[in-house]
């Protein structure tokens, strides 16, 4: 029963004006509450109606703020959606408001919730603008900046080309209690815990933007005035060593904190714009960095073609794909299958993002002439059996790596095409002779990251109509090896938001297409290696397109179906 059946069973008001306020409610977008209070009815019989059918007591915050570490106990998206609210915890009790305790649904979730705490928890019912009140105290980042901006923005007052003179002591060390080193902390630490992948400070004409990188996707998390700009980026050039005076071409640098107790890197890029620099930070959480083949989403004739190769005493292996589809990761997967003990394996990345056990990892600085042609030109006289090349990126790159691979290395690099069979042309394109191809090309593997589905947070979708259409679409071009051992599920599935997963997705999982060495394949980068011809052979072997592979994952459940269209 809804607390408004209960005002009417008490006679409290009538049943058309309850319809005509309920009306107006949907109508003009706001509560249920408020059009009965301007119908005469009272808070304290809004307030006994709610206890009643919810059977629960009342509970008034009257302006008390929640503190944002009891918020925290429940996700932000879970409280919007099912309308509960973290209250406080009293002698080990949680206690929860809800706004409308009698809602089943909501209390399952909430039961969910909490049993993943170990806490027992207590309901009470609150009103709706208790509930929109206290929803505000989720507003952690912005909340903890806005108290900073005041006090930034004063000490601007006080400015040399819009740096606060107070952030400075002897030798330009910055004072650590000054606001603007406060907000760049809050900022990394927000973003840390909402598993982002990359922050973005990006000056408009009227204000500054700052956005999370979270599952691939940018999202807005703050507005700054643009007047703290210059205070923020200059900020962040001292940690990272930057020249903070150098404001017309870009910098990269990187720095390391300890958040929550675990060491985070920060890869940090400076890129001059109309309205400013421009900084873009890629977080490096070393707990998740480095993993193994099988957790990466291979499927069982991706990975042995992969292992085959890394049991190749010499040759070259290539990873393509987008800026942030998880090459890196592929890569030191890949370096940790090898046996680092009987062999000497070194690498040049820029930069070096995860240290890995038994290899000698050589960060490249180009603007002392230490580039990945020059770097690779010392690694040859380092004794080395298997080299890692963080990107091939020019011709002369291209060039000394088949030379390595030839000379009896195995070679690991990436390259930038769209998908695995663009690479030889890319590499023809590069003036790489098609004999010296065919010689050391062992294996090119294109990759892109897709949402990886939570268990407890999809829905199910019947293959037929229009999903069963979209399906078939793609299994047309299956080629027939793949379509023989095909097996279409009855339903597939959809990220649905939830109480344990708000985003319907956790995380992201790898799709790939592997193409590797055969004679048919070495014939063809001989005569005409062209892409049309490429893919025959690719479909030949058996290749699964990434669109393809994508499929497979949705079949096992793994990947929703709306992925396919990111595709």
């Amino acid at each position: 029963m809804q607390f408004t059946d209960i005002l009417v069973k008490n006679n409290i008001i009538d049943p058309e004006i309850l319809s005509e306020a309920r009306s107006l409610a949907e109508e003009k977008g706001i509560s249920i509450e408020s059009m009965l209070k301007a119908r005469g009815v009272s808070q304290e019989q809004i307030e006994a109606a709610k206890s009643e059918a919810g059977g629960v007591p009342f509970r008034k915050i009257k302006g008390k703020k929640i503190a944002f570490n009891i918020l925290k106990q429940i996700p932000e998206e879970a409280v919007r959606h099912y309308r509960f609210l973290p209250l406080e915890v009293n002698e080990g009790v949680l206690e929860m408001g809800m706004v409308n305790p009698q809602d089943i649904e909501a209390r399952e979730a909430l039961q969910f919730i909490v049993s993943k705490l170990n806490m027992p928890f207590k309901i009470f019912a609150i009103s709706e603008d208790d509930f929109r009140k206290g929803v505000e105290g989720y507003k952690g980042l912005t909340g903890e900046v806005s108290k900073m901006l005041g006090e930034l923005e004063s000490a601007l007052l006080d400015t040399d080309e819009g740096v606060p003179k107070e952030i400075f002591q002897s030798e330009n060390k910055f004072v650590e209690e000054a606001p603007v080193t406060k907000m760049v902390g809050v900022i990394l630490k927000h973003a840390v815990a909402g598993n982002a992948s990359d922050i973005h400070i990006e000056p408009m004409s009227d204000k500054l933007k700052v956005r999370f990188r979270v599952q691939g996707e940018l999202h807005t998390s703050l507005i700054l005035p643009l007047s703290v700009h210059e205070a923020i980026v200059s900020r962040i050039k001292i940690i990272t060593n930057m020249k903070i005076d150098e404001k017309r071409k870009p910098q990269d640098g990187r720095f390391g904190v300890v958040i929550e107790n675990r060491p985070i890197d920060f890869r940090v890029s400076t890129f001059p714009t109309h309205f400013g620099e421009k900084v873009v930070i890629r977080i490096l959480d070393k707990e998740k960095g480095v993993k193994s083949l099988d957790e990466l989403g291979f499927t069982e004739y991706n990975i042995n073609a992969i292992r085959e190769s890394l049991r190749k005493p010499y040759g070259l292996i290539l990873l393509t794909g987008p800026t942030g589809s998880g090459k890196t990761t592929t890569l030191y997967a890949m370096l940790q299958e090898l046996d680092r003990e009987k062999n000497n394996v070194i690498s040049l990345e820029d930069p070096v993002e995860y240290s890995i056990d038994g290899i000698s990892q050589s960060q490249v600085m180009p603007e002392i002439g230490y580039t990945f042609a020059n770097g690779l030109r010392s690694i040859l006289r380092q004794d080395p059996d298997m080299i890692m090349v963080g990107e091939i990126r020019d011709k002369e790159t291209a060039a000394l790596a088949i030379q390595a691979a030839l000379t009896g290395h195995l070679v690991f690099s990436t390259l930038h095409t769209n998908n695995a069979i663009g690479v030889v042309p890319r590499l023809v394109d590069m003036d790489i002779d098609p004999f010296l191809i065919a010689s050391t090309l062992e294996l090119s593997i294109a990759q892109r990251l897709v949402r990886d589905l939570c268990p407890d947070s999809r829905k199910a979708l019947p293959v037929k109509g229009e999903v069963k259409q979209r399906i078939d679409d793609v299994i047309a071009s299956f080629p027939e090896k793949a379509k023989k051992d095909l097996k279409i599920p009855e339903n597939v599935y959809q990220g649905i938001p939830s109480a344990t997963c708000p985003q319907g997705a956790r995380g992201r999982i790898g799709i790939f297409e592997v193409l590797k060495k055969t004679p048919q394949l070495e014939n063809i980068i001989l005569s005409n290696p062209i892409e049309p011809e490429i893919f025959k052979e690719a479909r030949r072997q058996g290749m699964l397109t990434m669109k393809e592979d994508a499929l497979m994952k949705i079949f096992q459940g793994a990947v929703g179906l709306e992925e396919i269209n990111r595709l």
